[in-house]
């Protein structure tokens, strides 16, 4: 399966602060906030929501083809994500503007206080996906966090062009407007939200949540440390557990993981439920590590978190994709 990514491709500054961010605030005081963290350690990482998608799909071996915009500083990253398997060919490289960044801080509770620096992603709309399209046929366009209005346009682009989409908000949510919204999620193949953006996106749209599920193919939501839910219209829904006992290091990228193992077996044409599995089970792996491009495959760890947590049948299910994979 030909995957195209768009959206976000960032630097990321992870912080993290040694107590509570509940602690410091005031609750009289929340109009007035004025606040400095010191924190106890910095660490910068390769980032952004399709970058990491995409880092997820190579380590599968699969060869997605990412599509977002940089500055003239991306050299380095793009020779790392060439190294692991990724097609940047449909980059867009910005002559006025440095790549994304996105600042983060987390707390003793993984609790989160981000800001995220557009940059060259508000030159992502130039990225015209009928040109990809033309050399090299897509089989579906996963559209991700990026410039609203580069977001819009990749959508409509696969609609003309006839290509699946999935439907990836997330955090753009919060500065989408409803119409906006609503023509991100119409006709989505697959829809991914977690729990509270679920909320957000109704909200949005003013939509119900029968209302979602007839306009989608199916609405994957993660529920963090529950794992994940699967809706369809007129079908039973799928749960799947998350992997139990993972000692939290960070949870930046962790959605961004679930995607790529989620899309990843699709591709292989697993059931929904063995896609899920194998999502939480590359979730897993980043939750463990700092960055969300600092975990590695290893094939065989991999299944065995997979037949230890969801048993011998799934593990079988997924063993031969793995198969041959570089440990």
């Amino acid at each position: 399966m030909r995957i195209a990514v768009t959206g976000s491709i960032a630097t990321d500054h992870l912080m993290a602060f040694p107590g509570r961010f509940v602690d410091q605030l005031l609750p009289d005081q929340l109009e007035h906030v004025s606040l400095s963290f010191l924190v106890d350690a910095l660490e910068v990482r390769r980032g952004g929501v399709a970058a990491n998608i995409a880092y997820g799909l190579g380590g599968l071996g699969l060869v997605p083809l990412l599509a977002g915009a940089v500055g003239p500083d991306f050299g380095e990253y793009e020779v790392w994500l060439k190294e692991h398997g990724v097609d940047t060919s449909a980059v867009y490289v910005s002559a006025e503007r440095q790549t994304a960044r996105f600042m983060c801080m987390t707390d003793q509770d993984s609790n989160q206080i981000a800001s995220f620096y557009a940059g060259a992603m508000a030159e992502a709309g130039r990225i015209d996906l009928r040109a990809v399209h033309a050399r090299t046929p897509l089989d579906l366009v996963l559209v991700s966090p990026n410039d609203p209005g580069a977001m819009v346009h990749h959508t409509e682009q696969a609609r003309e062009l006839g290509v699946p989409f999935a439907a990836d908000p997330s955090q753009q949510l919060a500065r989408l407007s409803g119409a906006e919204v609503r023509q991100l999620v119409d006709g989505a193949r697959w829809l991914f939200t977690n729990e509270y953006e679920s909320a957000l996106l109704r909200e949005r749209a003013e939509w119900s949540h029968a209302d979602v599920l007839g306009r989608v193919g199916a609405w994957v939501t993660t529920l963090g440390a529950q794992g994940v839910r699967i809706d369809r219209a007129g079908e039973p829904t799928i749960t799947v557990r998350a992997v139990p006992d993972v000692t939290a290091e960070d949870p930046t990228g962790v959605g961004d993981a679930f995607r790529s193992g989620f899309l990843a077996a699709l591709s292989w044409q697993l059931p929904l439920e063995n896609a899920a599995q194998l999502g939480c089970a590359m979730s897993a792996l980043v939750l463990a590590a700092v960055g969300s491009q600092s975990y590695e495959i290893q094939p065989a760890a991999l299944l065995d978190t997979i037949r230890t947590v969801y048993g011998d049948d799934a593990a079988a299910l997924v063993g031969p994709h793995l198969q041959g994979r570089p440990s």
